[in-house]
């Protein structure tokens, strides 16, 4: 589809598009192209009407940026399942008409001519405008393949959602859709027809608002926030809510808006939540959007990480995958992304595994915390026969969300990464472990004291290593080499000659791995160390289990 526009005109422009082409591909995180790499977000402002009567959406998008190098062309993401009906260039004396293109999910505005009449160069700020309207693509299975989602609660009212992680933000609105250019700030100001509400991220400036029929909700965001973290969620909404106090010692509101039909269910969840947000600050640090809120939208998908608006559908079912451990496992996997994607955001989707290792492994760690050490290990064994062994989970060359999530990798992100930060914690101890968790979240303490999103970042897997590293005073490169850089696991040999046991780890391209083992010998337990990647032991005659209570990732003898 090629959508060109000349709005000096409000005309098709003739000829050929002067840029050049790329098939829309969905995706968050395409290779950056040098109509978006010359600028850096600042923020954003999104008004929008959402027709659930025709299933489509109108308004305008406004992106505020800093040119970081002279253009004559800056460019937004946007699906071309929208019609493009203008573009401005906005300052202080209004809005400027600018001619542009819409293809191949990209709008390409010519902003040169109007730079250089107002002396808008390098370093300076601009703002540009993109009107639009369409029907946005339906979520076929979200929010795993995303989109909007037109349903209805069971009184008939809408109840609508938004879930775009793999797809992109572009999915329906125009923004750069990259994991390492966030907004500081956003407004989001969205009419929906009167009976419904809007709930979105941030803090609510104003809602409920009725004209002609349609009520306005305007929400901003304060902190930092990912293009994907940006959510309507859209029903005839109750609220539970209650001002809760952090382990910083200030206070901030949690919210879950709940459908009507399900408020007694909502309460009994809602002290769920509050127990589990305690846990996750002593664990982690203070909850990072303490300025705006924690919100929890009742969803007609199972759930999403969308920042201070987490998506939860999980139909108060506890554990669906599992057995029940007391708590509601969506709604803590997804609260966990506030620390793990929307304060310490991947800077390119190659390093997806830290969003979801820690959130999965946070999982393990509540069951620990609730029902004892037993339960946590069942948690993981759980997960082991998930791991395919067969891609890298921190790959060193970047990557698109699509691809790392469908190109090998996908379910290992979540719990081999997992089962490699179970191995760590074995190796450096607990007193260490829990204490590198907290600095990988905030790797400053005073940073814990922030609520202006100062505290928020974007991480690689060698920052992980280096705060791993400075934590435990120890050189760990091995560590993360074998587990995350390649796929396959290493093998415990063991032999026994005579009265000597004889442990030797046999690892891909012979990679170095000075992993200790712990042996159960009769009734004594003891710590083996493997510094060369070999030992030999001492134990008579007695029975010796290897690795008793499984810490290990390693190839099982079935494998």
């Amino acid at each position: 589809m090629r959508t060109t526009i000349a709005l000096a005109l409000l005309a098709t422009l003739s000829g050929p598009a002067p840029f050049a082409a790329a098939q829309e591909v969905l995706t968050s995180g395409r290779p950056v192209p040098p109509e978006q790499a010359c600028y850096d977000v600042l923020s954003y402002r999104l008004e929008l009407r959402v027709d659930p009567e025709t299933r489509s959406i109108s308004g305008t998008g406004e992106m505020r940026g800093r040119l970081l190098e002279d253009a004559e062309v800056v460019s937004l993401d946007l699906s071309d399942a929208f019609e493009v009906t203008g573009l401005h260039l906005v300052d202080g004396a209004g809005r400027h008409e600018v001619s542009g293109v819409h293809e191949d999910g990209e709008v390409r505005l010519r902003v040169g001519d109007a730079f250089r009449a107002r002396g808008v160069a390098a370093g300076e700020e601009f703002t540009v405008a993109v009107q639009y309207h369409g029907q946005p693509r339906v979520a076929p299975n979200p929010p795993w393949d995303g989109g909007f989602q037109w349903s209805k609660t069971a009184s008939g009212a809408p109840w609508i959602a938004t879930s775009n992680q793999m797809q992109g933000a572009d999915l329906w609105w125009p923004c750069k859709d990259q994991p390492d250019d966030e907004p500081d700030a956003m407004d989001i100001v969205v009419s929906v027809p009167e009976g419904v509400m809007c709930v979105s991220n941030g803090q609510l400036v104003e809602g409920g608002e009725v004209a002609d029929g349609w009520s306005r909700w305007h929400w901003r965001v304060t902190t930092p926030i990912n293009a994907y973290g940006v959510a309507l969620n859209i029903a005839p909404y109750e609220t539970i809510t209650r001002e809760y106090e952090s382990v910083a010692g200030d206070t901030f509101p949690i919210t879950y808006w709940v459908l009507p039909e399900n408020l007694e269910k909502g309460k009994v969840l809602f002290e769920d939540i509050l127990r589990q947000t305690r846990w996750f600050e002593e664990t982690f640090g203070p909850y990072p959007f303490r300025g705006d809120k924690y919100g929890v939208a009742e969803t007609p998908h199972l759930g999403m990480e969308h920042q201070t608006i987490i998506a939860y559908g999980n139909e108060y079912r506890g554990n669906p995958w599992g057995d029940d451990q007391g708590f509601d496992f969506l709604h803590h996997h997804e609260m966990a992304h506030e620390w793990w994607a929307n304060l310490v955001t991947c800077r390119n989707w190659k390093d997806f595994w830290i969003h979801e290792s820690f959130a999965t492994y946070a999982q393990a760690l509540y069951t620990e915390h609730l029902n004892g050490p037993a339960a946590y290990r069942h948690r993981m064994e759980e997960t082991r026969g998930l791991l395919a062994n067969v891609a890298p989970i921190a790959p060193r060359e970047d990557m698109d969300a699509a691809s790392i999530y469908q190109g090998g990798a996908g379910g290992d992100i979540y719990y081999k990464g997992a089962w490699a930060l179970h191995t760590l914690r074995f190796l450096v101890g607990d007193e260490t472990f829990f204490r590198a968790l907290r600095r990988m979240a905030y790797p400053e303490p005073e940073l814990e004291a922030k609520r202006d999103g100062s505290a928020c970042r974007f991480a690689d897997t060698e920052e992980i290593v280096r705060i791993a590293e400075e934590v435990t005073g120890h050189e760990l490169d091995w560590f993360f080499e074998l587990y995350l850089r390649q796929p396959r696991l290493p093998e415990l040999l063991v032999a026994r000659e005579g009265s000597t046991l004889v442990l030797r780890w046999k690892t891909p391209k012979d990679l170095p791995f000075p992993m200790p083992v712990e042996i159960e010998v009769g009734a004594e337990r003891r710590r083996i160390e493997l510094q060369g990647g070999e030992a030999r032991v001492e134990v008579g005659k007695a029975k010796v289990t290897i690795d008793p209570d499984r810490w290990l990732l390693k190839k099982d003898t079935d494998e």
